[in-house]
């Protein structure tokens, strides 16, 4: 019973201060809305992260120009990937599925009077299914009409918006690349960015027709290989390496003059770096969660003075020094909880808000509302104890005596 009044009053001191009680908890109410919205942008980036590997297939291989060397030393002529690369690769490698050359350069594409400049793919028919896309209109340009050299293009999903048109009313329309009218036959899905790249506002044609009518030249930026098995990455690299090699006639001792890169690889990086964002962001978070601490601990020390003469009051009535700590304890402790209620749901709003508004990705789990719960305790009890143990070792006959 007489826990049971302890924990009464210390409930209805926080009832009758309202104003006090809710500055006091606006610390914690921020610091646990921030922690909840960072863990939140923190865990969608990795999420969104974690589905692009999938998107881009983990299967796949990209092989880049590189710079020769001569006597171990790199010089600045890079060395170019050719078609003559990718038909030795297509005949050579028996653990690859699939072979993805792509020349690549940013043209200005014209279609009327609107004028853009975006990334101009020629390549092979097999991009699509190697790269995981879709057509959400329209059709991919065959190999007939590849080595025909058709003037067809197939557009990146967020190209008809840079039009200000709509895909599917784009089929059988004419863009202009390069002053060279072109068909436009399919509407790719969308892939989403990727760091510096977006592949959604690309724009890819034949092959051939951008090797012999658009860019004179059969030097690839890159061609991507897709493997037949995950566990055959590494011997699909050894092959492809030993193929290259070969085409290049490249010394047994010499340093190869490409790079092979999984997709896995290039993404790991921006994983990792949003992982220490997420840190930092979560770490800030915290920082405020011990200011509102610190807030906490400063509004109780006046508490206690201004009810000094209640302590004694209380010390005099036969209240132990257990019942004037505890009382002041779970004064801390539910003004910490009531914040960290508060906190949770301004946390989640804010990163709905951050989803729907600026289209951040963004991940609200168990977890997080665990952390920010246990936080906000942990904080109650730290920053509690202090001003708790103050008011407990007060002595009644001076109490009584307080002004």
């Amino acid at each position: 019973m007489l826990l049971d009044e302890t924990i009464r009053v210390a409930l209805q001191a926080i009832r009758v201060n309202k104003l006090r009680s809710l500055l006091t908890a606006l610390g914690i109410i921020i610091g646990v809305g921030a922690v909840i919205t960072m863990i939140a942008l923190g865990t969608g980036a990795r999420k969104a992260i974690e589905a692009r590997i999938q998107s881009l297939g983990p299967k796949l291989l990209t092989i880049f120009p590189g710079q020769s060397f001569m006597g171990g030393i790199a010089n600045n002529n890079r060395v170019s990937l050719t078609i003559d690369d990718d038909t030795a690769l297509a005949a050579g490698a028996r653990y690859i599925g699939a072979i993805v050359p792509e020349l690549t350069r940013n043209l200005q594409v014209q279609r009327g009077g609107q004028n853009i400049n975006t990334n101009v793919v020629g390549t092979t028919p097999n991009y699509v299914p190697v790269h995981d896309y879709t057509m959400t209109a329209g059709r991919m340009f065959t190999p007939g009409e590849d080595e025909a050299r058709r003037r067809y293009a197939v557009l990146g999903s967020s190209v008809p918006d840079m039009f200000n048109a709509n895909g599917s009313a784009m089929i059988g329309q004419e863009i202009q690349i390069r002053g060279i009218p072109f068909e436009i036959i399919g509407i790719l899905s969308e892939k989403g960015s990727q760091g510096f790249n977006n592949p959604d506002e690309q724009i890819l044609i034949p092959l051939q027709t951008a090797r012999y009518r658009i860019m004179g030249t059969d030097r690839l930026r890159s061609i991507t290989a897709q493997v037949d098995d995950v566990k055959d990455m590494n011997l699909a690299m050894i092959e492809i390496e030993r193929v290259l090699r070969r085409e290049h006639k490249i010394r047994p001792a010499a340093e190869n003059d490409f790079q092979i890169r999984r997709q896995t690889d290039i993404l790991a990086a921006f994983q990792d770096t949003t992982a220490t964002f997420g840190f930092l962001l979560a770490g800030i978070a915290a920082v405020s969660l011990i200011v509102g601490g610190i807030g906490i601990m400063n509004i109780m020390l006046v508490s206690v003075t201004e009810r000094t003469r209640e302590i004694g009051v209380r010390k005099a009535l036969g209240a132990t020094r257990q019942n004037i700590l505890l009382q002041f304890l779970v004064e801390a402790m539910v003004l910490c909880l009531i914040g960290g209620t508060a906190g949770v749901v301004l946390g989640s709003i804010g990163a709905i808000v951050l989803s729907k508004v600026a289209h951040w990705n963004t991940a609200i789990t168990l977890f997080s509302i665990f952390l920010a719960f246990v936080f906000s305790a942990v904080v109650g009890i730290f920053f509690g104890i202090y001003p708790a143990r103050r008011a407990a070792s007060l002595d009644p006959i001076e109490a009584l005596r307080y002004e």
